[in-house]
């Protein structure tokens, strides 16, 4: 990675603590909301291994589009899904700032007539709200993304593996931002090797 694009990336990534900050106090302090703010630093280290031409880049729940962002930068086609309408303006804004092609989508990333039925038999689905599926505004499905990076609360990772084994491209990636604050990678539902990279060692 050259100085440019590194600092560029830097820049990015205070920006994204500081929006954080603000929503924390402006939005999480009066009400519960489903956003925690990601190791911006982390995800970046995750990335960088799996840049290459051509891929396509989707993040479930992508709230202030700074890693949507970085993965646009970093090369991908890059998309973000988010449920909340003022997020999504706030990626966007974000975007423009960065002079970033990320695409962002108001809307829910469970495709069109998703229901989560595990042999437990209890479909909740936790922190995901409802509401009109965000593939449709993108023009784009699931199975179309190389990439797809999820940020699950607890208990919601099961959810995320039906998703990607039901209307996932097989051999794509899977990246999920871990409670205890860990990226990891699977393929095809399967873990892979953890990263041993340089800085790797904070959150998303």
């Amino acid at each position: 990675m050259d100085d440019v694009l590194s600092a560029r990336l830097d820049a990015l990534c205070a920006e994204g603590w500081e929006i954080f900050e603000r929503f924390d106090t402006e939005v999480r302090d009066r009400a519960f909301h489903p956003f925690v703010n990601a190791d911006y630093e982390l995800v970046r280290a995750a990335l960088l291994p799996h840049c290459a031409p051509g891929l396509k880049f989707l993040e479930w729940g992508s709230a202030s589009g700074v890693i949507t962002i970085m993965a646009d930068l970093l090369g991908f086609e890059a998309y973000g899904i988010e449920l909340d309408t003022n997020l999504v303006a706030t990626a966007c804004a974000l975007a423009k700032k960065f002079q970033s092609r990320a695409r962002f989508a108001a809307g829910s990333f469970l495709p069109t007539g998703y229901r989560w039925q595990p042999s437990s038999g209890d479909g909740r689905i936790a922190t995901i709200g409802d509401g009109e599926s965000g593939y449709l505004q993108l023009g784009r499905s699931l199975d179309e993304f190389d990439v797809v990076f999820g940020y699950p609360w607890g208990g919601e990772e099961p959810m995320m593996f039906d998703l990607m084994k039901r209307y996932g491209r097989p051999g794509a990636l899977l990246m999920l931002h871990t409670v205890n604050g860990g990226v990891e990678r699977y393929r095809g539902n399967h873990l892979m090797a953890p990263l041993t990279s340089p800085g790797q060692a904070r959150t998303s």
